[in-house]
């Protein structure tokens, strides 16, 4: 018998002090839904002993609290939070995520397997335990410039790496349906592991097909019966609220005692803003039980649902022989983390300090042209024009058409129906394209906005009334190295610095997040009426079917992948 072994064994029956005691506490048993009086031992990252006394090396008082399994985020880009794995761990280890499963597919798009790489070794230096999937869709779609491309051929290195788990979202489901050969590659590579899933408004047989190749979960459903199907087909839904994406209330119904074993949740994209004044998981959670969830639904779906629809089962209950990943909350309904243990080690500064840093990458990735207020001039042609329409609180778009007014012989914006001109800036330097279009929805009666995260494939994306504006928010992006930019009557009101492949920062979060205040006073200054103007404006470029998009190559009617002229 090994010593490890033994020492497990010995502190768990009580012959031996355990390593920590939390002591005069209840926790919640995920299995019966009760609230059980316990002292709960740990020993090294282990739970040894629940459901009676024990002594302790370190004993902590927890009376009138509750301890719950670790919060696991199933799927996130952690770009999003504008901030670095590190960062991020600091960020929201505090607040009860000691799991996060990620998907580097934003830097993936930009630095191809050296983004992959950077992500890897951050993950073997968090506290919290940052889980990698493979980034499945790199180049994300054929109708825009990446700057990498991710063949079968450079994901299966890292497959067993002990920090991956499998395939990452699987957004081309078009190209899964019909057979597309470099979809196939992939998915036969990963036969018998876990591939995630990404498929918006697939419903019916085609929905079968796309199953069939083995996937198994989905965090794009934004209908109760939606999910409800995909559940009787066997896969598990990834509820996700997010600071664009907001699903939690839409599924609500479905978050129930008996469906919570097919339920995970997620936030996908997040900025350090939202999690400063909302939370991240723990929002869901309080939010949920605050709006009728059953609470033993709603823990479920944050840890030991999640485990199982992963393949993580050393952890998401509190339990002996479970890892020690606990939360130590006020109360289910509030759901405030007062003690957070990742890995039997209870989380505080000293634990972050101790954390090897590494070094960033991508500095140099923002090669766009510089550009000129006529570069963003759009002809004037007979008839109606395609718009992009916003839908707040969801990434996908909607196409219309309206007759916009002209002068001379280009077509203007209209701001009395709330229509700006867009335009998405190759930033790769790769071919320098650059196209044009216009959207409704952002609210803008002067200025620009600009930003170097736009999703998939991340070039520059420009929303403004003024070329010349546009013009120099663009510009701007470059001198600063990528990141987010406000100009308003030919001044810069407000920007931030994202170095890192022009997606993260290399301040601490809590700056970010201050940063992030200012600009969206200055975004509100130009009229923005979008609660968050900047990831609307980074998920314009989104292929999302169905839905009219705009790419460094033109405004494309994504349901014909089809350029409209």
């Amino acid at each position: 018998m090994s010593e490890t072994l033994g020492r497990l064994i010995d502190q768990g029956v009580g012959r031996k002090p355990a390593d920590i005691v939390l002591k005069g506490g209840r926790f919640f048993d995920l299995v019966t839904g009760e609230l059980v009086a316990s002292d709960i031992a740990i020993s090294g990252d282990r739970i040894v002993g629940t459901c009676g006394d024990y002594e302790g090396r370190e004993e902590i008082d927890v009376s009138g609290r509750i301890v719950v399994p670790g919060f696991i985020d199933t799927h996130l880009h952690i770009e999003s939070s504008l901030v670095t794995p590190h960062e991020f761990d600091r960020c929201v280890l505090p607040l009860g995520i000691t799991t996060a499963i990620c998907d580097p597919h934003e830097i993936a798009n930009v630095l191809g397997t050296e983004g992959i790489q950077f992500f890897l070794d951050s993950a073997m230096e968090t506290i919290m335990d940052i889980r990698v999937q493979l980034s499945s869709c790199v180049p994300a779609t054929h109708l825009e410039t990446a700057g990498a491309d991710l063949p079968i051929e450079r994901l299966t290195p890292f497959r067993h790496h002990p920090k991956v788990i499998g395939l990452a979202e699987f957004m081309n489901f078009p190209g899964v349906i019909h057979k597309d050969p470099v979809c196939l590659a992939k998915l036969e590579a990963f036969q018998g592991g876990h591939i995630d899933g990404h498929a918006p408004l697939l419903r019916g047989k085609e929905l079968n097909g796309y199953l069939a190749t083995g996937i198994r979960t989905d965090h794009e459903c934004t209908s109760a019966e939606e999910a409800l199907e995909k559940i009787r087909k066997g896969m598990h839904i990834l509820v996700r609220e997010g600071s664009v994406s907001k699903d939690l209330h839409a599924l609500m119904p479905i978050i129930t005692e008996r469906l919570s074993p097919y339920l995970a949740l997620c936030t996908d994209d997040r900025n350090p803003l939202d999690i400063a004044e909302q939370g991240h998981l723990d929002h869901m959670i309080r939010t949920a039980i605050a709006a009728g969830v059953e609470p033993l639904a709603i823990y479920r779906a944050a840890s030991i649902s999640a485990t199982r629809a992963f393949g993580l089962g050393d952890r998401g209950l509190v339990a002996p022989g479970w890892r020690a990943d606990l939360v130590v909350v006020d109360s289910l309904e509030n759901c405030e983390a007062e003690m957070v243990f990742s890995a039997g080690k209870r989380v505080t500064g000293a634990l972050f300090a101790r954390r090897k840093p590494i070094e960033p990458v991508g500095l140099d990735s923002v090669r766009a042209r510089e550009v000129k207020a006529a570069d963003f001039a759009v002809p004037y042609s007979e008839g109606e024009t395609s718009v992009i329409g916003v839908l707040p609180g969801k990434i996908i778009t909607e196409h219309r058409r309206f007759r916009l007014p002209t002068e001379g012989n280009q077509t203007g914006p209209d701001l009395g129906r709330d229509i700006i001109k867009v335009a998405v800036i190759e930033r790769h330097g790769i071919n320098g394209n650059h196209a044009n279009g216009f959207v409704q929805g952002f609210g803008l009666k002067k200025g620009a906005i600009a930003s170097t995260v736009g999703h998939d494939s991340h070039n520059i994306c420009v929303v403004g009334v003024s070329d010349e504006d546009m013009a120099l928010a663009a510009n701007r992006l470059g001198v600063i190295r990528g990141g987010f930019v406000v100009v308003e009557d030919g001044r810069v009101t407000g920007e931030i610095a994202l170095p890192i492949a022009g997606l993260m920062s290399l301040e601490p979060y809590e700056r970010v997040r201050d940063i992030l205040h200012h600009l969206r006073q200055a975004a509100f200054a130009l009229g923005a009426t979008l609660e968050e103007p900047f990831l609307q404006l980074a998920f314009l470029p989104l292929p999302v079917i169905p839905h009219l998009k705009i790419s460094d190559r033109g405004l494309v009617d994504v349901d014909k992948f089809a350029l409209i002229g």
